[in-house]
């Protein structure tokens, strides 16, 4: 990569093409070969006993800590984020996020987690850090004085999402975050709905930015990974935390997502356009009673979405009109082009239920401005089809749910 590429004064295509391609790791190719290596044989004795001494990425030790297939996706990541000292992979979204409560967090602490946070993150604040004795908060990310009052001597770290999961609020990000660091707490995103082409995390505020690279990094649904990148002292605690835990990626997988990395920014154009298309002809359906989708004008949180955000995704979701859930599950059962499966950011469109009232415990659900039998909904990750296409099947869905009752 030139140092033009480095000072990111060049556009996000050519920053996508050009990241991570470090010379030394390469060689005269154009992507990094895939080292499949446990071990990692030393000269002499004199360069075994150095081996310890140097702990970084392009430093050949053991597996463990990786080769120089895994060392140039991390390299990549951390171009793409300005701020960024280094990235540290793991082998899913929820294990970034374990891995980085972990490495802040302490036995009596307390986190605060946006309660509408991805439900694994919700989960692991009941099960994985109650077992190790940190205390878990819930707090609604648009008020803020009740957020500025849940902080105590105990709490350490703060954990947000934008847009939230499933119902898709976007926060303000910027000022959540400096509350955190006038009360001496840190701040943790989950920013795989935008990554770092959409929304510069550190840039905004934030201290870990983590993702799930299974989604839109990724791109073809293969792989399973995860990311945390952040500022120097940050990231050598997140680093020394995940050896010590002995994570480790496949080569494999990072080949993967490297070789998705490169198509990142046209793939998101895409369904950033096709999700457009369809969320506003969604919106004018007689069906639905809200549509959910932070791009669209009047969401919660639009206003602050184009305020600090390059770009989105193709993930968002709508509420029906009354009814209830028989009928929501006849429209998912009757669409033909998008798969019913969790995960989202691939080539193919999915659709899965809605139902945020279990998974909130401060925020408000259906939210005001929705009647209480509004509450049956459906999120939609757009793929790389043709939006029509996904229109007339989304239409004839509509159709066959409400002919059902």
């Amino acid at each position: 990569m030139s140092e033009q590429n480095k000072t990111g004064k060049v556009g996000t295509g050519t920053r996508l093409v050009g990241a991570g391609r470090r010379r030394e790791w390469t060689g005269p190719v154009v992507n990094p070969p895939v080292w499949r290596a446990s071990t990692h044989l030393y000269e002499n004795m004199a360069a075994l006993a150095e081996g310890p001494r140097r702990n970084e990425d392009g430093r050949f030790f053991y597996g463990r800590r990786g080769a120089p297939t895994q060392w140039a996706l991390a390299d990549a990541l951390t171009g793409l984020e300005p701020g960024a000292a280094g990235t540290v992979l793991y082998p899913s979204g929820v294990a970034a996020i374990a891995g980085t409560l972990l490495t802040v967090l302490r036995p009596g602490d307390v986190l605060l987690m946006t309660d509408n946070a991805y439900d694994p993150s919700r989960a692991m604040g009941k099960g994985l850090l109650a077992d190790f004795g940190i205390e878990t908060r819930l707090f609604d990310p648009f008020d803020h004085a009740a957020y500025r009052a849940l902080f105590c001597d105990r709490t350490r770290a703060v954990l947000l999402e934008t847009p939230g999961s499933l119902t898709m609020e976007v926060p303000d990000v910027p000022a959540l975050a400096a509350i955190a660091r006038e009360h001496g707490a840190l701040s943790v995103l989950d920013n795989t709905w935008a990554g770092p082409t959409g929304f510069a995390a550190l840039a905004h505020g934030i201290d870990i930015t983590v993702m799930a690279l299974t989604k839109h990094v990724g791109g073809h649904s293969d792989l399973m990974m995860g990311s945390a990148s952040a500022g120097p002292e940050l990231y050598e605690a997140l680093r020394k935390r995940a050896q010590g835990l002995g994570i480790v990626v496949s080569p494999d997988d990072a080949a993967l997502a490297l070789r998705g990395l490169r198509t990142l920014e046209l793939r998101l154009n895409r369904e950033t356009s096709s999700a457009l298309e369809i969320a506003s002809w969604l919106a004018g359906r007689d069906e639905i009673a809200r549509v959910l989708c932070p791009m669209l004008p009047g969401a919660p949180g639009h206003e602050i979405w184009r305020r600090d955000f390059a770009g989105g995704c193709g993930l968002f979701s709508f509420v029906f009109r009354g009814g209830d859930r028989a009928r929501r599950d006849r429209f998912i059962d009757a669409l033909e082009l998008f798969g019913i499966g969790y995960s989202w950011g691939g080539f193919e469109s999915l659709a899965v239920p809605v139902d945020p009232a279990p998974l909130r415990a401060v925020m408000r659900w259906p939210p005001a401005g929705l009647e209480p039998g509004d509450r049956h909904g459906v999120r939609l990750a757009i793929g790389l089809e043709d939006p029509a296409d996904l229109i007339v099947d989304i239409a004839q869905a509509l159709a066959a749910a409400m002919a059902g009752g």
